[in-house]
């Protein structure tokens, strides 16, 4: 495995619908580096946004769609994204709050 920083394990945050709405539960969706764990992403949302404390985190890894160009079938890249659940008394996180 590499070695992966902190500042690299979150790559963007995840904006949708049903992202937006969980927010309000003080859940956070981010897409992460593919090879970080669940106690690598804790640590960089902590450290990288001050005053959060991160409860939980769910990850799920996502296969490539398949894509053909004429005969020549690939994939496009694999992703993984996090659910960040942070506690009740902890601060919100800025990026998604001009939304």
């Amino acid at each position: 495995m590499a070695d992966v920083k902190y500042y690299d394990v979150i790559l963007k945050p995840v904006i949708t619908e049903k992202s937006m709405d969980a927010m309000g539960d003080k859940k956070y969706t981010f897409l992460v580096h593919p090879e970080a764990n669940k106690s690598q992403i804790k640590e960089a949302v902590e450290k990288m946004f001050e005053g959060t404390k991160v409860v939980k985190v769910n990850t799920l890894n996502q296969d490539g769609k398949k894509k053909r160009r004429g005969m020549t079938v690939g994939r496009t890249a694999k992703t993984k994204k996090a659910v960040v659940w942070l506690s009740e008394d902890s601060k919100d996180i800025e990026i998604f709050s001009g939304l």
